[in-house]
């Protein structure tokens, strides 16, 4: 159930009141009897350890490519690239005195 705060127009009287969704919203305060108001408020819960990113989910039927890490299989089965050339041995040009 949510906990809503509701704040009174006449005296200022703040307060938190839990209600199911379904209750009626209050409109008197407990307190001197004026006009309340609901208030805006932050949710009363956080999301903490795993499961709530979004590497955590399940992959869906396409790859996505643009997040994703090679996994120590596929990057062994793939050749390591490298920006320069692969080294060639160096040919020495030997004449036989024959």
């Amino acid at each position: 159930m949510p906990i809503y705060e509701y704040e009174c127009e006449k005296c200022g009287h703040r307060f938190e009141k839990i209600q199911k969704y379904s209750d009626p919203l209050l409109e008197t305060c407990p307190a001197c009897g004026g006009a309340l108001h609901k208030m805006q408020s932050a949710p009363a819960f956080q999301f903490k350890g795993t499961g709530w990113y979004v590497t955590d989910y399940a992959k869906s039927g396409k790859p996505d490519t643009k997040d994703t890490k090679p996994t120590p299989e596929s990057a062994k089965a793939e050749p390591a690239k490298s920006d320069t050339a692969p080294a060639t041995p160096a040919k020495t040009d030997t004449k036989s005195g024959d």
